[in-house]
């Protein structure tokens, strides 16, 4: 078992309904040492009342109230405050196994290479349950799509190494982003073998909300401007809204000398 510290990193905007359930998720892990920080960004429900309740019956919890200021800005703050040489950020409407955060500590004490430890997911919620089938990790594919989900396992040195999470991101998929910053030179990602994560899917979903098509441009826009050295390298150019596309197309354009 390791005895590495895991901070628990909860950003809750007005998740009344579920937050209590992540919380206890959380709580319940094998893993030990561990504290949970959840911040609350501005909710105008009872969630901050929620969190100071568990705060008050459970040391492991510490409780920070900003101002609305979205989701990187919270997480952000979380793991600023945290005192864990390993961060795990959680949805506060997510659920995690037991085992979790135990074997992904793990990994990280035993292999300095590896900065990403995540496992198999399974959806669940509103519209059923269904295993989450993500591709596996290449820097290439991690240029066109991000096959990493934000409840995750990483140093919090190398957090701090990148600049945390990108708080003028405002469009989603921000941890898409992230394990750009944090994996497009160098470093080793473990997938775990075993479902250790639980991705509910509500009508007030934040992905559901970011997966509009002008979001998905706003994305790509900010996306090239911010790391254009790693699509270059990957996709020979950048990221298109086809994204399958991007290399033959971008390889296509500067044969014709139009690139």
């Amino acid at each position: 078992m390791s005895e590495s510290l895991v901070s628990v990193v909860i950003p809750v905007y007005n998740g009344e309904k579920y937050l209590k359930e992540t919380v206890l998720s959380a709580l319940a892990s094998l893993h030990k040492p561990l504290e949970i920080i959840v911040v609350d960004d501005g909710s105008t429900d009872s969630s901050l009342a929620i969190a100071s309740g568990l705060a008050e019956d459970h040391p492991e919890i510490k409780l920070i109230n900003q101002s609305n200021a979205g989701t990187s800005a919270a997480l952000n703050a979380g793991c600023k405050a945290a005192k864990g040489i390993y961060l795990f950020p959680l949805g506060a409407d997510d659920l995690i196994s037991k085992n979790y955060l135990s074997e992904a500590a793990k990994v990280l004490d035993h292999q300095p290479s590896v900065k990403v430890v995540y496992c198999e997911a399974e959806k669940f919620g509103d519209f059923g349950t269904k295993p989450w089938k993500l591709k596996p990790f290449s820097r290439n594919l991690l240029a066109r799509d991000n096959m990493i989900f934000a409840c995750s396992l990483f140093r919090k040195s190398d957090w701090e190494k990148v600049g945390g999470f990108s708080e003028d991101m405002k469009m989603g998929r921000e941890d898409w982003e992230f394990w750009i910053k944090i994996l497009k030179d160098e470093g080793d990602v473990v997938k775990l073998p075993f479902t250790g994560f639980f991705y509910r899917i509500h009508s007030g979903s934040k992905r559901k909300k970011t997966g509009t098509n002008q979001k998905k441009r706003e994305r790509i826009a900010y996306l090239n401007a911010k790391h254009s050295d790693f699509f270059e390298r990957e996709l020979n150019g950048p990221l298109r809204f086809q994204r399958t596309w991007s290399k033959p197309y971008n390889t296509l354009l500067k044969w014709l000398g139009k690139l």
